[in-house]
């Protein structure tokens, strides 16, 4: 196998505190941001159309402006957070999505901003057949604020669900201490990414959602490719420490994850400079969770997993002792019942 990092001995381990204490202060970040805002009486997120609802209108144009031209008229008209995005099989034809304001129609705030390209075309005529007409609306949908709330909690439900099923499988496939520990750093990936969100406030859509699905999957994929070398080292190695065994498995593996990881990364850096801001939020949420995803891999995931697996050894052999240690009379005093299962798991 191609390789480009060889004979790595890095301390990983003996670094873990200034990882997980950074990773700290990240969440504390993210979430200090949310309750400010919330306290003030702001939205701790910036929820697209799709969870607070709002307007989405197809508009066609016999020449198409382009989305900044159009995004600039609907800020001009009062129109903040518009989504303008494009149709591929239709270059004539934009979809605007508008958010939900009290007191305000969408559809007329959209037709205002369109009217400085030109007259709209008649609801009677086709576009092509009004020679004064620059555009038509073609359609508008309706998200009310109940779809919107049924989609968010449906998003978080869904997220949910994928860690309960990646702690299952990894229990499974290893055992439940590194299902454990895979989905706390998974946990971790996915609240720094939406702590980077709440800061700087960039819009949550379902497109997000989906990055952070994808980041989900990423994640653990990259872990379990770290977990699997430390179980096989603990086979090889039976006489060296779970603390220098991973060590070696996180270096053993490291090239093949700087060359995909940094492929990944290249890939999702090209979509943030060139993807327009259509796919902005979504390129972001990849950005920040490709970094963290390998980050927590290494810095989260194994230092967790071995403190665990430590605490586990400790609480195994002090129920040998007390199971062993003799009672006066010269008769074994019986180990507690949390000792004995504990003794019995491992």
């Amino acid at each position: 196998m191609f390789t480009i990092l060889e004979n790595i001995n890095i301390d990983w381990m003996g670094n873990r505190r200034w990882f997980i204490g950074i990773s700290v202060l990240l969440m504390l970040a993210g979430l200090g941001s949310a309750i400010v805002r919330q306290a003030t009486g702001r939205q701790a997120f910036n929820l697209g159309v799709d969870f607070k609802g709002g307007t989405v209108v197809t508009a066609r144009f016999k020449q198409r402006p382009t989305d900044e031209a159009i995004r600039a008229a609907l800020n001009e008209k009062g129109v903040r957070d518009a989504v303008v995005q494009s149709v591929t099989d239709n270059p004539d034809t934009v979809l605007i999505k508008v958010p939900l304001e009290e007191g305000r129609d969408g559809r007329s705030q959209v037709r205002d901003a369109l009217n400085t390209f030109g007259a709209e075309a008649a609801a009677t005529n086709e576009l092509q057949n009004d020679p004064n007409a620059s555009y038509k609306i073609v359609g508008t949908e309706a998200v009310g604020a109940i779809a919107g709330a049924q989609l968010r909690n449906k998003a978080i439900a869904v997220t949910l669900a994928a860690l309960v099923g990646i702690l299952l499988y990894i229990a499974l496939r290893f055992e439940w201490t590194y299902g454990a520990a895979a989905v706390i750093a998974v946990f971790h990936d996915v609240l720094v990414t939406l702590g980077f969100f709440s800061i700087f406030q960039w819009e949550i859509s379902l497109t997000v959602i989906a990055a952070l699905l994808t980041l989900v999957g990423f994640s653990v994929n990259d872990t379990i490719v770290v977990f699997d070398r430390i179980r096989e080292n603990r086979k090889l190695h039976r006489r060296d420490s779970l603390y220098k065994i991973t060590n070696d498995a996180i270096n053993q593996t490291l090239s093949r994850t700087v060359i995909t990881n940094g492929l990944v990364f290249l890939s999702v850096l090209a979509l943030v400079l060139f993807g327009g801001d259509v796919l902005r939020a979504f390129s972001l949420a990849l950005f920040i969770g490709v970094i963290f995803g390998t980050y927590s891999s290494i810095a989260i995931a194994s230092p967790i997993m071995v403190w665990w697996e430590q605490r586990l050894e400790a609480a195994n052999r002090q129920a040998t002792l007390e199971f062993n240690k003799p009672l006066k009379g010269g008769v074994r005093a019986p180990a507690k019942a949390s000792s004995r299962r504990a003794g019995a798991k491992l």
